[in-house]
């Protein structure tokens, strides 16, 4: 069996960290190392890491560097052939790491494997929908217009993926490997290093249809997480250009009008009117085509911020709870399908 190295990057999340940690210690899949990474926490994060007395868990400490620096240092220590990601307040399905261990064995020519997530609430509660995004034929172009990995907590790599991708820089005064870019934050430095691995390896990056990953949505900070995060997003489209230019000259346009899209569609989660319309402009000025090329999913972002604009928020509220149910079970659905017809596959 091989080793798998499972990196929590831990700043100040208290009120999960513990769940997280079950998530992982009930998994099937138990030749692994569990990496925590305290990213200089002020709460009671690395206490209650301390109280788990499982051997296989290693407790780091670090000055604060961010997502992508503690992710670095879990890197750095590991000792597995296969890296999984885990977010301090994110779970796994106990079948995570077994799936993606004989997905990336049976797959020799795949580096990243990555699920699908289910969304649940502060409380850890079900929302009824799932990320859905394409599983296979993920092409660099692709990625930058979409995230098909979905976030952080869904993929499991080969350690010989980071190796490829790593470089040396001297951000904290001294020498040392990196594989995630900590000039990036707001989960741009995850879109940024699959597009890297892309564009700069031959290794294939392809999901499983089961949603294995529970993540969980914080609905804080709305208005500026969006216009930072879209600030973030136009940096990895700038340090891409400098060394995939005719890439992102042919993407440049449509990537940036997904991205807005995208971020539209959190604006009218929580209910930002305003911002939503005003984002979904900005997509549509930039690359208008985003219509004929998914037009189910552009209209009905358009649809529910019209509506979000127009209808007393009870009766939009009621509207939402009806269209989140009746898409939920249409992915549900989907999942098993795709989840039987894979296993019978394999």
């Amino acid at each position: 069996m091989k080793l798998v190295s499972v990196i929590i990057p831990l700043h100040n999340t208290e009120a999960y960290i513990a769940d997280t940690i079950r998530s992982v210690l009930a998994q099937t899949y138990t030749n692994f190392e569990l990496i925590v990474v305290d990213d200089e926490s002020s709460d009671q994060s690395a206490a209650i890491v301390r109280q788990f007395k499982d051997q296989r868990i290693k407790l780091i400490h670090q000055k604060n560097r961010g997502l992508a620096g503690s992710r670095n240092t879990g890197i750095r220590h590991a000792q597995g052939e296969y890296l999984a990601f885990l977010d301090a307040d994110d779970l796994w399905l106990p079948e995570k790491l077994a799936s993606h261990v004989e997905h990336l064995d049976q797959n020799p020519h795949i580096g990243v494997s990555f699920s699908r997530s289910s969304f649940i609430d502060g409380q850890g509660q079900p929302l009824g929908i799932h990320q859905m995004p394409k599983l296979k034929n993920i092409d660099a172009g692709h990625l930058l217009c979409r995230n098909p990995v979905g976030n952080g907590s869904a993929p499991v790599i080969r350690r010989q993926v980071l190796n490829d991708i790593s470089f040396l820089d001297d951000r904290h005064g001294f020498p040392e490997f990196c594989y995630f870019d900590e000039a990036f934050r707001l989960r741009s430095e995850d879109i940024e290093c699959w597009i890297r691995i892309a564009i700069v390896t031959d290794w294939v990056i392809e999901g499983i249809p089961a949603a294995l990953t529970l993540y969980r949505v914080n609905n804080q900070g709305l208005s500026a997480d969006v216009e930072l995060q879209f600030q973030s997003w136009l940096q990895v489209m700038e340090k891409t250009a400098q060394y995939a230019p005719a890439l992102v000259a042919r993407w440049g346009k449509p990537a940036k009008a997904y991205q807005l899209r995208y971020l539209a569609r959190r604006a009218v989660r929580f209910q930002d009117t305003d911002h939503a319309l005003n984002l979904l402009g900005q997509a549509l000025s930039t690359h208008w085509q985003i219509i004929l090329v998914e037009p189910r999913r552009t209209g009905l972002t358009i649809a529910a911020a019209c509506l979000l604009k127009i209808c007393p928020p009870t009766f939009y509220q009621s509207i939402e709870a009806i269209a989140i149910k009746v898409t939920g079970a249409l992915q549900a659905r989907k999942i098993e399908r795709e989840a039987n017809a894979s296993s019978q596959l394999a």
